[in-house]
C-alpha cells in the first residue's frame, strides 16, 4: 500500500471538536508536526474532513 505524509499547516483553534479529535486521531499535535502513515480508506476519510488544516504528500 502507498504511504502518505500528513503535515499540520494551520492551527486547530476555532475548529470544531470533531475536527480537533480527527487531528488527534491522525497523530498531529501542533503546527509543522508530520506523520507518515499507510493510505487506507479510513485515513483518507479523516484527511478529507480536515483538509483545510493539513497538507498531504505521497512518500515513496
Amino acid at each position: 500500500m502507498a504511504k502518505i505524509r500528513i503535515t499540520q499547516i494551520k492551527s486547530n483553534i476555532g475548529s470544531t471538536q470533531r475536527q480537533k479529535r480527527t487531528l488527534e486521531a491522525l497523530g498531529l499535535k501542533r503546527i509543522s508536526n508530520s506523520v507518515e502513515t499507510v493510505s487506507t480508506p479510513q485515513i483518507l476519510g479523516m484527511v478529507q474532513k480536515v483538509r483545510h488544516l493539513i497538507s498531504v504528500e505521497e512518500v515513496k
